[in-house]
């Protein structure tokens, strides 16, 4: 007998092929059959009313590492969707931690407060599996990570003997589970990183059959050249490359650097390379409100160090200068979506020309003083892209759907980005009932088989018999991402019901309790 029967529904069974009329079968949380099948065989039948029935949506790109320990329901996910996702990118993971108080408060400033009851990789997912999530969860190891482990934020090269610390540390790392490395080469300390010491870690990737994730150097007026950065690291080490969440964030650059970005992963893929993006389907981006800090601010102590120069007046009016040149008439952009602290708290949801207009200062005054005062706890979204960029990037046929969002409850503090809760639904709302710009399979396959294909899951992200039941019931006429900048802390609309490892996990935009998730080592079934 199976445990359940999915009957009259549409399937799109994770491929680019056309969708099928059917049922799924299921019995000890994996499909058992697919097509015609015998409801007197199922101890419940569950009628999908001509709903389409898709594979779980995998998000290859969070930061989910950092939240997912204290919030293992993970609403934000499962609620849209999600039942796998991949932690642990732009550079900094949760793990491996440094033995040295110094280094660990560095890791815990910086990427943000958890126990950190561990030291390795391994011991990381043990924890995370011991809080039994609701979603499939794996991760990334941080190039930035490691090398505060090994050499903290010093901005030069490494020594030989700490270049084979962070080797040992990723080999490590790999061997215990993580998917990939990933860098984030905007913040410190990934950021003081070359391309010899890049190459020469992403060689250590090869063998384990691994790839290299990067956040690029840089997303505006030289996002060109650093693709070609990008394409020389994976050419010199022979490591698949993984650009994230792929974009042009200034005006300067929109409808004309994408077209050239677009055209040298092409033409490297066309010479055998393996190159794919990831991309979210939003026109703001996200993160910390001291990247708009320059980077030598954070070289010898990363965040402690920042707070110091900010209370040097000297050099604090430095930063403020250098800050303010790069911002030129882009402070009323950035809006802050969380503080710390509540005292600040009224400063969520306004940009910092308003914050500054308001405390009678300087937008980048306004920006640092927000930074000093919540010591570095304080998040930014920044619309920095344009409607025809994020469509012409999610038409190629190698781009994959990822957040750059994180596992979290609907009463989350501040304001988050939407795409912590809304951007698969948003894809298929949007770009496909609406734009049209996509197929439904095709939107499917980007946020389903193809990054399972680039994570070697050979178990998930297809409608197929002897795969793991993860998966999605909606209404394609009423799916909708109703997470907005304005309101971002809710259900999607559409969406019937989420199983993971065949177990009802979300039923009508409401989480049953359910926490069948597991914590996915690469490697490993």
């Amino acid at each position: 007998m199976f445990d359940y029967i999915i009957k009259n529904v549409r399937i799109i069974d994770g491929t680019p092929a056309p969708w099928f009329r059917g049922s799924v079968a299921v019995k000890d949380g994996k499909i058992q059959a697919v097509g015609p099948v015998d409801e007197t065989m199922a101890v419940e039948v569950v009628d999908g009313g001509d709903c389409y029935l898709a594979p779980g949506f995998i998000d290859i790109h969070s930061h989910s590492d950092v939240t997912l320990p204290g919030h293992p329901r993970a609403e934000s996910r499962i609620l849209q969707g999600i039942t796998t996702e991949i932690g642990g990118d732009c550079g900094m993971s949760a793990a491996p931690v440094s033995s040295d108080p110094e280094k660990k408060k560095q890791l815990c400033d910086y990427i943000g407060q958890m126990e950190y009851s561990w030291q390795s990789m391994g011991q990381y997912l043990d924890a995370v599996e011991a809080k039994k999530p609701s979603v499939n969860f794996g991760t990334a190891v941080g190039h930035g990570t490691i090398r505060l482990a090994a050499m903290g934020f010093e901005a030069r090269k490494p020594s030989e003997a700490e270049m084979e610390e962070m080797k040992g540390l990723l080999r490590q790392s790999l061997e215990e589970g993580a998917f990939c490395m990933s860098s984030g080469l905007i913040y410190p300390p990934g950021c003081y990183a070359d391309v010899d010491e890049l190459s020469e870690l992403c060689k250590e990737l090869v063998p384990y059959g691994a790839f290299y994730e990067t956040h690029m150097r840089n997303e505006g007026d030289e996002v060109v050249e650093a693709v070609r950065e990008s394409l020389e690291i994976a050419e010199r080490s022979g490591a698949p490359l993984q650009i994230a969440h792929h974009k042009v964030t200034k005006k300067t650059g929109w409808q004309v650097h994408c077209k050239t970005t677009i055209a040298m992963v092409d033409q490297a893929r066309r010479q055998g390379m393996d190159v794919k993006m990831d991309q979210y389907p939003y026109n703001a981006s996200a993160t910390g409100l001291d990247s708009n800090v320059p980077l030598w601010a954070f070289e010898d102590g990363g965040v402690e160090a920042l707070m110091a120069r900010l209370q040097d007046p000297e050099t604090r009016e430095k930063i403020k200068q250098e800050s303010n040149a790069s911002h030129v008439g882009r402070w009323g952009d950035i809006v802050v979506s969380y503080t710390g602290s509540e005292k600040n708290r009224w400063a969520v949801g306004k940009n910092i020309e308003e914050i500054g207009k308001i405390r009678g200062v300087d937008p980048g005054d306004a920006c640092l003083d927000l930074i000093l005062e919540e010591h570095s706890r304080v998040g930014e979204v920044n619309f920095g892209m344009c409607e025809e960029d994020i469509e012409y990037i999610m038409q190629q046929p190698y781009v994959m759907i990822g957040s750059d969002g994180y596992a979290a409850p609907l009463d989350y503090e501040g304001q988050p980005h939407p795409r912590w809760y809304g951007a698969f639904p948003r894809v298929i709302a949007k770009y496909c009932r609406e734009r049209k710009l996509l197929s439904l399979e095709t939107a499917i396959y980007k946020m389903t088989g193809l990054p399972a294909n680039r994570l070697n899951l050979h178990d998930r992200g297809m409608i197929k018999e002897g795969m793991w039941a993860d998966l999605v019931l909606f209404d394609f006429d009423e799916i909708e991402d109703t997470p907005t900048y304005e309101n971002p802390k809710q259900p999607c609309k559409g969406i019937k019901r989420v199983y993971v490892n065949g177990v009802l996990t979300a039923e009508n935009g409401k989480h049953t309790g359910a926490n069948a998730g597991m914590v996915l080592r690469r490697g490993r079934k």
